[in-house]
């Protein structure tokens, strides 16, 4: 593992949950609680109503999506990636009695599982799929561009794609309600900014791609954080809703409801949907940078009563999958990006960099992240 971009502090972990100073920014109190422990019962659990009180709050949201939706052949958007998330809230909208339309991108590393999860969910819930492939050349291009950059946050281009193609599809067709799997159950620690950068911050991406890029990126999907953020939400109307907050969401519980409901298949790990994704949260990341963001996806689920600490030191003492595995994914990578096993073996030798070591946008991210927060729109989820 490449060290260069760590802290030298002396090793702590969470008393109360894994989180550990792989984030070199991370702070412990008296009783050994860090800052997400914290963070978690001071800001989020109090306006957090999974119960009674939420369920009446996506009542009221559902009845005026179906009330903004008359007349039209979809009320709202879903995001489906064939995961657990998304795939749940689809379901809930079957059961709430909404018509959304489901819309996937395919930016080119889809696992089979995936595929089959998405047409299983499409077929059983009747709902209408439209689906954006983005140019697989321009993502190969820009894939690489990040390896090359040696940052951690190298899923970005992925990540970017699946946004943008979302809000910018919902604000050319006049969709106002977006549903997202975005929730606090599984998700009430946030990694740190130096394991997974902003996906949005389209400076970044630029620049890593001027400096790295090969191929003009003609029709890759963009989406600036100020469009995304504001322009679209306060000036479009777009309103993103997460019914998932809403509701209790055990993520167990849910994973079995669309097995026996659909036939739908589990995953080893949380976004292993994808292909590149399981590869660079499974192997990459941890091999090269120490990140492992298992810490934050079981710490989530410790923090909201879904697993216990002894269990998740269990699990992080595992490796995410086995040599053969990595093996077999690795020859996969190298491949479809059109490079050799050396070549994608050299950049993980290569000197580890970081998000602050390119172009950024950080000073109107912290802006709008302040904004936002004091207007009660966002929650402080992470650093």
């Amino acid at each position: 593992m490449n060290q260069s971009i760590h802290s030298r502090r002396a090793y702590a972990i969470c008393s109360n949950c894994i989180m550990d100073t792989s984030d070199s920014k991370i702070t412990f109190d008296e009783k050994g609680w860090c800052d997400y422990c914290n963070n978690y019962h001071a800001e989020i659990l109090p306006s957090w109503h999974p119960d009674e009180r939420g369920h009446k709050q996506l009542l009221a949201d559902v009845a005026r999506i179906k009330a903004d939706g008359k007349g039209k052949a979809h009320d709202c958007l879903i995001g489906l990636s064939g995961g657990v998330d998304s795939s749940y809230v689809a379901y809930l909208a079957k059961e709430y009695g909404l018509r959304p339309l489901l819309f996937h991108v395919d930016a080119g590393w889809n696992s089979q599982q995936a595929v089959n999860n998405i047409e299983k969910m499409v077929d059983g819930l009747g709902f209408d799929l439209h689906t954006e492939v983005v140019n697989w050349r321009e993502m190969q291009d820009l894939q690489l561009a990040y390896f090359k950059a040696q940052v951690p946050h190298i899923d970005t281009p992925q990540d970017h794609a699946f946004f943008a193609c979302l809000y910018n599809f919902a604000a050319r067709s006049g969709h106002k309600y977006i549903l997202t799997g975005a929730n606090y159950s599984t998700e009430c620690v946030r990694e740190p900014l130096e394991w997974h950068y902003h996906a949005s911050d389209l400076v970044q991406l630029k620049d890593i791609h001027r400096r790295f890029g090969t191929r003009p990126l003609k029709t890759f999907p963009m989406c600036d954080i100020l469009t995304f953020k504001l322009y679209y939400r306060f000036v479009k109307g777009i309103k993103v809703v997460k019914p998932l907050n809403c509701v209790p969401f055990i993520k167990e519980e849910a994973m079995q409801k669309l097995v026996d409901t659909y036939g739908w298949q589990r995953y080893k790990h949380k976004h292993y949907e994808s292909r590149f994704t399981r590869f660079y949260e499974g192997y990459w990341l941890p091999t090269k940078f120490g990140f492992d963001k298992r810490r934050a996806h079981f710490s989530s689920l410790i923090l909201t009563g879904q697993l216990t600490r002894a269990e998740a030191l269990e699990k992080i003492a595992v490796n995410a999958y086995d040599d053969a595995t990595i093996a077999e994914d690795f020859e996969y990578i190298a491949t479809k990006l059109g490079i050799g096993i050396d070549e994608l073996k050299g950049y993980m030798g290569g000197e580890a960099k970081s998000y602050k070591d390119y172009k950024s946008n950080m000073p109107i991210i912290d802006l709008g992240t302040r904004v936002l927060r004091a207007l009660g729109v966002q929650k402080a989820l992470s650093r």
